[in-house]
């Protein structure tokens, strides 16, 4: 998988993702699109909509920050550690993710969501597991 993706071609794809899922967040906080399409077609009010919305843009925002960390768009003097702890625990978010689609109670769940999340997994698994983070670079090619 290492000479399949370059990290940098990971970290874009996976932001890239994130912010159209952040944007389909917003959109149905915004009661644009349909709640009873997410969350394995279980949510049972409004209220309870922007509750999970609410913390799913909160999740999906903290990661896209995670990634700029680790790309190093954003300075830092955070520990690799710390950010190459996170992505793996949203791999397995991701991973998790992708079989509970597999149970959604809704078509569009099932055929975009699954697939999506299954991609996520493979491009954070990618780009956690580049060695390099440099201080003074972002991921390399």
């Amino acid at each position: 998988m290492k000479e399949i993706i370059s990290p940098r071609f990971a970290v874009s794809a996976t932001i890239g993702i994130l912010s159209m899922v952040l944007l389909f967040h917003m959109l149905i906080l915004l009661q644009i699109v349909p709640y009873a399409i997410v969350w394995g077609g279980r949510l049972k009010s409004v209220t309870e909509m922007r509750v999970f919305e609410s913390i799913s843009i909160l999740i999906n925002a903290f990661f896209v920050l995670v990634l700029l960390l680790k790309a190093n768009y954003i300075k830092n003097n955070i520990s690799k550690k710390l950010i190459n702890g996170t992505i793996w625990i949203f791999v397995i978010v991701f991973v998790v993710n992708t079989i509970g689609n597999l149970f959604a109670n809704t078509n569009f769940e099932l055929y975009v969501f699954t697939p999506m999340t299954f991609i996520l997994s493979l491009l954070c698994l990618r780009v956690v597991l580049e060695k390099s983070h440099r201080r003074d670079k972002t991921l390399e090619s």
